[in-house]
């Protein structure tokens, strides 16, 4: 009973009793943090990363009230309506600031941020002059006018705006100039990026994502290293990129290929190059021949190679906008090449032959086919006869040449890769010719679940493989265990 009674609200020990002495406590009353220098006070507020954490700290002193106003860096990470962030901006005493990020997580939660809104944010920071600016607004409401002026940053040497919204960007007629600007990223907005990076004569770093533009997506530039370009909406904005960097060393291109895309690449020095490249628009795949189509392409550098990821199929109707590969882009100079090639039963040693003719330093070749005959063999057994072979009519174009077989191609190949291998006539005669005309050093096969190595078209790469004792040869079942040939 006694102890429930202390527990009662407004309890008091009685007047001479012991207090139990608190271990961190100096005993003395003297509050210490009051007392240290403003400077030491500053810079633990400013560990907490937060204007909004700094400015609540003001509860726990009277002098702390004006402190986050002179912080050198604020970070405005919370959830703020427009009028209070400007009130916000509007408070702060430093003449110069170090860093200021400005990230709304969720505009729901307030009203949505008009286009007068992001123009008179942007002119406040302009005044504060930092030397990084991150601004980030989710929504943006821009029905009352979407053309807003982007301020000259006299000192900046980082510069990110991303608003989501129907804004326009534009540069003042006369000035506005970024002297100091190194790292510059702009999304979803439309803007010059060629004006802007004239204004911008020490630019290095250059990212744009999902950007619009009236006319090619232009990038000249003398002193840029890296250029990151996003553009994998389903709606696809940009058509044409054309870039004239002599010192850009790295370039990554995430894209969904619109119908009339074309690019222009003059890089030099490019030593690092990514492109991921899908289709925009239905039937507007890349074209490789009269039947093959590229729906998906990637190019990256993996293990100090540049590795190229092509997704082939044969599309169901005629593409309505055909653009021939090797338009699009020059392809980099890759070592490795990867397919998967939806072959719905047609031959495609032929069109292989055609890809590794772009560029004949191919060094690896890791090529998988689709999964259709084990999709038909788990619902109808009875079609399994007629996808083991996969044998077209003799008039299909995807066997033509007719003696593409038999062709003597010099082929830089050192290592080949099959998947979900058929052990048909096509791919057993394209094995043959990647053994005659390549250095092979290791072939590594990957049968398809329904293959049987009692077969005698299996016995026959069995053959191929002991005719040729110097590559490394290694034939898997789809379960990961290895076929040893007899």
């Amino acid at each position: 009973m006694e102890s429930r009674s202390r527990r009662r609200l407004g309890w008091r020990p009685p007047r001479g009793a012991r207090r139990r002495r608190d271990p961190g406590a100096d005993g003395d009353g003297v509050d210490r943090i009051s007392g240290l220098h403003d400077d030491l006070l500053l810079l633990v507020l400013a560990r907490l990363r937060s204007a909004g954490d700094a400015a609540r700290s003001s509860v726990l002193s009277s002098r702390w009230s004006d402190l986050w106003r002179r912080l050198p860096e604020l970070y405005f990470l919370d959830r703020i309506s427009p009028s209070a962030l400007k009130a916000a901006l509007a408070m702060i005493a430093v003449p110069k600031l170090s860093v200021l990020h400005i990230a709304d997580p969720d505009c729901s939660f307030y009203d949505a941020y008009s286009a007068a809104d992001i123009a008179s944010l942007l002119h406040t920071a302009a005044c504060l002059d930092p030397l990084e600016l991150s601004i980030t607004i989710l929504r943006v409401d821009a029905k009352d006018g979407n053309i807003i002026e982007l301020p000259c940053f006299a000192h900046a040497t980082s510069i990110t705006v991303n608003v989501r919204g129907r804004i326009n960007l534009t540069l003042p007629a006369q000035g506005g100039e970024f002297p100091e600007l190194e790292r510059l990223s702009i999304g979803f907005c439309r803007i010059d990026t060629g004006a802007l990076i004239s204004r911008c004569p020490y630019l290095r770093v250059l990212e744009l994502n999902h950007c619009r533009n009236d006319g090619p997506l232009k990038v000249h530039s003398t002193t840029i290293e890296e250029l990151v370009v996003t553009d994998d909406s389903h709606d696809p904005r940009i058509r044409s990129i054309d870039i004239v960097a002599p010192v850009l060393k790295k370039f990554r291109l995430s894209t969904r290929k619109h119908k009339d895309f074309t690019m222009s690449l003059l890089a030099p020095m490019l030593e690092n190059l990514t492109w991921n490249c899908s289709v925009g628009y239905p039937n507007s795949d890349l074209k490789i021949d009269e039947m093959w189509f590229v729906s998906h392409l990637e190019s990256k550098e993996e293990s100090c190679c540049i590795v190229l990821r092509l997704d082939i199929r044969i599309p169901k109707y005629p593409p309505s906008y055909e653009q021939k590969l090797q338009k699009i882009f020059q392809f980099p100079k890759f070592s490795v090449l990867e397919l998967n090639i939806e072959t719905c039963g047609h031959v495609y040693g032929p069109m292989v032959l055609n890809l590794l003719r772009i560029h004949n330093g191919t060094r690896r070749l890791k090529l998988a086919t689709n999964q259709l005959g084990v999709l038909f063999y788990q619902q109808n057994v009875s079609l399994l006869f007629q996808l083991r072979g996969e044998e077209c009519t003799l008039d299909c174009p995807c066997d033509q040449p007719q003696n593409w077989s038999s062709q003597n191609i010099l082929l830089d190949l050192e290592e080949v890769e099959m998947e979900n291998y058929k052990v048909s006539g096509h791919e057993i005669d394209f094995m043959k010719l990647l053994f005659r005309c390549s250095p092979l050093t290791k072939v590594v096969v990957e049968l398809a679940s329904y293959v049987s190595i009692r077969s005698k078209r299996f016995k026959e790469i069995c053959n191929l493989f002991k005719a040729n004792p110097s590559v490394e040869c290694h034939v898997y079942h789809k379960c990961g265990k290895e076929v040893m040939c007899a």
